[in-house]
């Protein structure tokens, strides 16, 4: 059974109404358990410096820990169209077995292929 977990840096920060909104998300999640990660969206923006933030729920459902080390990750919205792709490795996270935690993938400026509309975002791994 999957279990809601948040970064340290996350647990210490995030607002009351945000951890809610993510709660709720985990609660109403709907988890095919096809491949080792799965993403649920929560919300999208942009930073002051033009990058696209998309946070989500990042659901490991294997049974090993996963860390995203060199993982080719693509935003699409609407009918699949790609807005933006960006390999990421980040070293903070770790993700235990069968276990979710939010996190926001901060896609570069220069990786977005079309402006982002915010409607039906999604995650998905590029294998």
């Amino acid at each position: 059974m999957q279990k809601l977990t948040f970064h340290d840096k996350w647990d210490k920060s995030i607002s009351p109404k945000d951890r809610k909104r993510i709660e709720e998300g985990f609660r109403e999640a709907n988890i095919s358990e096809n491949s080792q990660f799965e993403f649920t969206s929560l919300w999208e923006a942009r930073n002051y410096k033009g990058e696209l933030l998309v946070t989500v729920l990042v659901h490991n459902l294997s049974k090993q820990p996963a860390a995203f080390d060199h993982i080719k990750i693509r935003y699409t919205e609407e009918e699949h169209e790609k807005v933006a792709e960006h390999t990421f490795s980040i070293e903070s996270l770790d993700i235990e077995p069968r276990t979710t935690m939010p996190w926001t993938f901060i896609f570069p400026f220069d990786s977005l292929e079309r402006e982002p509309v915010f409607l039906n975002g999604r995650l998905n791994i590029v294998l």
